[in-house]
Formats: C-alpha cells, sequence, structure tokens
C-alpha cells in the first residue's frame, strides 16, 4: 500500500519568470514508474515539500493531457514558496498527491464555459481551459475574463497572446491600475463583465482567485441569472495535510482537501459559515 504522508522525488526541470514575484514551476516525478503511472485532474493540487524547510499546497497548472512533466504556478510569499524560488533546474523537491475532487470536465461537454480569473486565480482554471481547448469541438462558446492588479501582475503573458488571437475562444483582460504601455480595461474583472457579451444560457462559469474577488464576481454572476450550482469555484484553505486528517481545512462537516478544494456556490450556500 502507498503511504499517503511519503512525498515521491520531483525533479525541477524549468523555472519560468512569470512576474516579479511569481514563478512556473516544471516538474518530473524521478522514479520512472511513478512516472509513468502519474496522473490528474484538472483542479487537482498537490503538497510540495522543500526538504528541511516544509511543505505547502499548491493547484495544478497544466494540462492533465500530458502529465509526464507537470506545473505549478507559485507566488513568494512565505517561507516554503521562498525557498522554492531560490531552487534551481535540477534541483529536487518533495511531491505528494494529487489530492481533491477536481473540475467537472465530461460533465460539461455541450455546454457554453465562461472562465474568471484574477490574479493567480489562472493557474488552476489553466488546467481546465488547456484540455478543454484539445477537446474544442465538445464545447459550446468558450470565453475567458482575466485581470490582474497590474500590467507586471498578468500571468502567462505569452498564453495570454494566443488566447487573444484564437478565433473559437473569446477572450478579455483587465488591470486594476494600468501603465504607460497599458491600453486595456482598467479596472476590476468585474467590470469588463457589462462589455464581454456573457451568454448565461446552458452556461458553466468556473471562477478562481482572491476570496474578495470571488465573492464580487458570484454575486454579478447571480445578478445575471446564473443558476447557483451552475457556478463552480474554489475555496482557499490551509490543506496542509491533504488526506483529510489533520483537520486544518475542515469547514463544518467538508474537508476542503477530500470534499474540495472545488465546490458549486449551490454547496458552499449549504456550508455553516460564509467562505466567499
Amino acid at each position: 500500500m502507498t503511504n499517503i504522508y511519503l512525498p515521491h522525488l520531483a525533479r525541477i526541470i524549468t523555472i519560468q519568470d512569470d512576474t516579479y514575484d511569481t514563478k512556473t514551476f516544471g516538474l518530473e516525478l524521478v522514479d520512472a514508474e511513478a512516472r509513468n503511472t502519474f496522473r490528474f485532474r484538472p483542479g487537482q493540487f498537490l503538497e510540495i515539500a522543500v526538504l528541511g524547510v516544509g511543505e505547502a499546497p499548491f493547484g495544478l497548472a497544466s494540462n492533465p493531457n500530458h502529465p509526464e512533466a507537470f506545473f505549478v504556478t507559485i507566488r513568494a510569499v512565505g517561507s516554503v514558496t521562498d525557498a522554492l524560488h531560490k531552487l534551481s533546474p535540477g534541483d529536487i523537491v518533495g511531491v505528494r498527491g494529487p489530492f481533491g475532487n477536481g473540475f467537472p470536465f465530461d460533465e460539461i461537454k455541450g455546454k457554453n464555459v465562461l472562465f474568471v480569473a484574477g490574479g493567480i486565480g489562472l493557474p488552476p482554471l489553466r488546467s481546465l481551459i488547456e484540455p478543454m481547448l484539445d477537446a474544442r469541438s465538445e464545447f459550446g462558446d468558450v470565453q475567458i475574463l482575466y485581470g490582474a492588479r497590474s500590467p507586471a501582475d498578468l500571468v502567462y503573458k505569452n498564453r495570454l497572446k494566443e488566447w487573444e488571437t484564437m478565433q473559437d475562444v473569446r477572450f478579455m483582460m483587465t488591470v486594476d491600475v494600468g501603465d504607460s504601455g497599458w491600453s486595456g480595461n482598467v479596472g476590476v474583472v468585474t467590470t469588463i463583465f457589462p462589455k464581454a457579451d456573457i451568454i448565461v444560457d446552458n452556461t458553466v462559469a468556473f471562477v478562481c482567485g482572491p476570496p474578495i474577488m470571488i465573492r464580487f464576481a458570484i454575486m454579478e454572476l447571480l445578478r445575471l441569472g446564473f443558476a447557483p450550482a451552475n457556478i463552480i469555484s474554489t475555496l482557499e484553505r490551509y490543506m496542509k495535510c491533504g488526506v483529510g486528517k489533520c483537520g486544518h481545512c475542515a469547514i463544518g462537516h467538508k474537508y476542503v482537501c477530500l470534499d474540495g478544494p472545488v465546490f458549486s456556490y449551490r454547496e458552499m450556500m449549504k456550508l455553516p459559515e460564509r467562505v466567499v
């Protein structure tokens, strides 16, 4: 039986500087058998350890159709993330997972899809966007709305340019505060809702970002007529163990690491405390 507390060793194969404080790490498992059998679903997360420093949860940010190498996008905000940012390609980290329920995929084929992302809420959504684009003909209208604090805070800048040019994807972005080189929309992500010609009928909306952004995005989607069951988001809790044992991420009878981190807004409304 696999020990759920024992990490696999993973080698850093690439590091991309996304912003001044955010990097995307490409990883592969060192053990060949583990590498060949590693699979994950969009929206799942990993527990990544810097040996001698600590462990923290990070959402997978890559296409599950290509699991041989996987990616996590990490902002430097604490001891583990700071230590990760000091590593180089070839260095070894510990990896446990994947954990969590993940986003629905097959269940929403044939529907329109709206993505609303804020800041580094885009990386976990990217794990759903990319396989959806691989199977583009199986979905209806696909729209991506993305907002960040400033142009310098936009992640995946090259990929954003590609999404802008795709004929079968509607993409818009905004920043809270522009700079001299920014000619796009200025304002939080909900300020582009009126300009986006959002389709409500037969549409599932995926929302990910800072809790305050999620709250106001959901409020606006409800105002537009989205049913709570058709608004899907992630909850941000400290998923310390990842396997429902430590209790750090418990909300009433739910564990974010096991029952989430993905929940519909209808499910969130049933929780015993306000979560967004």
